[in-house]
């Protein structure tokens, strides 16, 4: 791993690799959703596990998230696939297998039906319709004034919004996914609906498998996020 990662707009990403002493095995690069960062209680969880169960993990914040470099007004699903591009340009020599949650599920179809360095593909609660989930959630908040979800560090932006509504679905991108792809869903996702795991999984074009967690939320909380991490360890298991 190189001991830097930097963007296509010179910014520095946050991230932290974990050794599972897993050389042979794909590197596990795992990126977070709308707001969040590579700390999330799930992704440190997740880490931990597949260390546990022999992989590498690395965890990492898109630009303008976390401790990353960038302005979070800029931290759309177009930028944040090229900077999971950077990522993967920092570990030439990998296999790499990646798990996005909720935007970041998105931002990997983006990049894995254009990029086949990606082999295996994990979507936790994965956007799938980022125009409709733009409406949903902030079509009442005024861009450049209002902020995400009452947290003053993230700024809702026109160029967010745009966006979001330039990328519309990847749905119709899944056809050119042609690598193992695992989903993972909980039936009590209040952001990002059941139902998109399992419509998309319809149009994928490789093997595909779809995880339900009865009960679970779009976060993963409380014992659910147990059950998460051992349904893509388990995955991993038999896939990789």
């Amino acid at each position: 791993m190189q001991d830097e990662i930097r963007n296509e707009q010179g910014e520095r990403l946050d991230y932290a690799f974990t050794s599972g002493g897993g050389a042979d095995r794909p590197l596990v690069v795992i990126g977070h959703g709308v707001t969040a960062n590579k700390d999330r209680d799930w992704a440190v969880a997740l880490a931990n596990a597949l260390n546990d169960a022999g992989y590498d993990a690395l965890r990492f914040s898109f630009s303008g998230n976390g401790e990353s470099e960038g302005d979070f007004r800029a931290s759309c699903p177009t930028k944040e696939a090229a900077d999971l591009g950077a990522v993967l340009d920092a570990a030439p020599d990998r296999t790499i297998a990646y798990v996005g949650h909720s935007m970041g599920g998105a931002v990997g179809v983006l990049r894995a039906c254009e990029d086949d360095r990606i082999r295996y593909l994990v979507s936790l609660a994965g956007m799938v319709d980022t125009a409709d989930f733009a409406r949903r959630k902030f079509g009442d908040l005024e861009p450049g004034v209002d902020v995400m979800w009452d947290k003053p560090e993230c700024p809702l932006s026109q160029e967010f919004l745009d966006d979001m509504a330039e990328v519309g679905s990847v749905e119709p991108l899944a056809e050119a996914v042609r690598v193992p792809w695992l989903f993972v869903h909980g039936t009590a996702d209040t952001v990002v609906p059941y139902d998109e795991s399992e419509t998309i999984l319809a149009r994928a074009a490789g093997e595909t498998e779809l995880v339900t967690l009865p009960g679970a939320d779009h976060l993963f909380s409380g014992d659910d996020t147990a059950r998460m991490t051992a349904a893509v360890v388990d995955w991993l298991g038999r896939t990789t």
